[in-house]
């Protein structure tokens, strides 16, 4: 019984000291952290802010094919556009000369000329270019010359010939007269483009 009294009082004595420890320590700048807070019902509260949770969900079958669409629009864009922005520098060249030419022999025979230059660097890539990206093609360089490609053709060709391509693309589903609105129906190609400019560098 008298061991047991012992600790008994061993341990009050214990405990009486540690809290006079604590009430005389001295609080170090590492013992305090100081947080947000905000006042909530009259009562101060911590204020946190949670990190960011990610919902994942399926595509419906709508959302699957609209971005089918846009990913074959944006495959068609990044493989044409090169090619509307060449012939597009090729063709305002051409105008920018034929100004200065008056003679009609000598603006066939200039127009001639730059025509065999066209045939020999696009024919060959142009060929492997599918029906869809024909016609993204086609408005890129309505975008890249403010024509669309039947008035590019009817100007340097003629406008029989220009009729007659015309009649062709009919058959594929497609227009040489395809207009280019950026603003409009096609603000995604538009945005498309762009994205394409700042990736390489090529200047409007």
């Amino acid at each position: 019984m008298k061991t047991y009294s012992l600790y008994c009082l061993l341990f009050t004595i214990i405990c009486m000291a540690a809290m006079s420890n604590t009430a005389n320590a001295q609080w170090g700048k590492n013992d305090t952290i100081r947080v947000y807070a905000m006042i909530y019902n009259g009562d101060t509260i911590e204020a946190k802010t949670l990190p960011d949770v990610a919902l994942l969900a399926r595509l419906t079958e709508k959302q699957k094919r609209a971005y089918a669409a846009w990913t074959r629009l944006r495959n068609a864009v990044y493989v044409t556009y090169p090619y509307a922005k060449r012939a597009g520098m090729v063709l305002n060249d051409v105008n920018a000369h034929l100004t200065s030419i008056t003679d009609k022999a000598e603006r066939k025979k200039y127009i001639h000329s730059r025509e065999k230059d066209l045939r020999r660097e696009f024919t060959e890539p142009l060929t492997n270019l599918s029906i869809y990206q024909g016609k993204v093609l086609m408005k890129l360089i309505n975008r890249e010359t403010g024509n669309n490609c039947y008035e590019i053709i009817k100007e340097y060709r003629g406008g029989l010939t220009a009729r007659f391509y015309q009649t062709v693309a009919f058959f594929f589903s497609t227009s040489l007269k395809q207009p280019y609105d950026k603003n409009g129906e096609d603000a995604e190609i538009e945005k498309i483009v762009q994205e394409v400019e700042r990736m390489y560098g090529y200047r409007s």
